[in-house]
């Protein structure tokens, strides 16, 4: 009599690396070098490096839009001051004489009469 029984086979468990190593199908010479076994090692290796470049790359662009703001506040600081001085100059009385007197209108040679009402007149 024939013996029957068979040993039940180990199902494989699927993961992403089995899954790779079954796509790629390595030749002996490539998985001497580098053996599946480090594939989660060398993706994590791969994704800090990148983790690392994009992280490199915002801090220059952060970099740059700083050097830009101070720049422009440095500029708009300048028209400040330069609009300040303008205008300190513009409302002196001198300069709003002759700027009145454009208009016709010319300024008061005589004091400014002092007008009390009736009331302080009682006390």
């Amino acid at each position: 009599m024939k013996n029957t029984y068979k040993l039940p086979q180990r199902e494989e468990r699927g993961g992403l690396f089995r899954l790779i190593n079954r796509f790629l199908r390595m030749d002996t010479s490539m998985s001497e070098v580098i053996h599946v076994r480090f594939l989660p090692q060398i993706l994590f290796l791969a994704f800090l490096c990148l983790l690392y470049i994009g992280n490199r790359h915002y801090a220059e662009k952060k970099i740059r839009d700083i050097n830009h703001l101070e720049t422009e506040v440095e500029d708009l600081r300048a028209d400040y001051t330069t609009l300040k001085a303008d205008f300190m100059y513009e409302s002196k009385q001198s300069e709003v004489a002759k700027r009145a007197a454009e208009l016709g209108l010319k300024e008061s040679k005589e004091l400014p009469v002092l007008i009390r009402s009736v009331e302080e007149f009682d006390d």
